[in-house]
Parts: C-alpha cells; sequence; structure tokens
C-alpha cells in the first residue's frame, strides 16, 4: 500500500439503519455532528438509510424506501391520468 495516502483519524463510530433503527459499531473517518449512547458508551453516530440488515438483497424481502417523497409527487402527478 502506498504511504501516506490514508487518513489518521479513524475512530470508533456507531452506523445507526433509519428504517429499522439498527446500531452497528466500526472504525471510521466519517465526519460527524451527532452523538448517540450505545451499550453505556457515547458514539459519534453516522444515519443511514439502508444498510446490509433492511437491503433486499440481503433480507429477501422487497421494501419501498422513499425519504424524498418521490413516490408521493408520482401518485399526485399521474392520479387523474386514466389508461
Amino acid at each position: 500500500m502506498k504511504k501516506e495516502i490514508h487518513p489518521e483519524t479513524y475512530r470508533l463510530v456507531a452506523f445507526k439503519d433509519m428504517s429499522n433503527d439498527v446500531v452497528f459499531i466500526t472504525r471510521s473517518c466519517a465526519p460527524t455532528k451527532e452523538t448517540i449512547v450505545y451499550e453505556g458508551v457515547e458514539y459519534p453516530v453516522v444515519k443511514v438509510e439502508i444498510s446490509n440488515t433492511s437491503h433486499p438483497f440481503y433480507t429477501g424481502k422487497m421494501k419501498l424506501v422513499d425519504t424524498a417523497g418521490r413516490v408521493d409527487k408520482f401518485y399526485q402527478r399521474y392520479a387523474n391520468k386514466k389508461k
């Protein structure tokens, strides 16, 4: 590996899956502003929409994730259209 290209600021970070509230701890240098207490220890937290605990490929279940309201906008736009 090349020297001096990797960040030096790795620390333990909690990643929280917002769709099912699963939290996992790993080392990361992702910038965070929020913290979370997990098992009695305070960690910086990175909120993610989909992780391996909620992704359809890993769970085998299809799930609609609509964080930006795109599906609602689609239904509103085409609600009055007839086939």
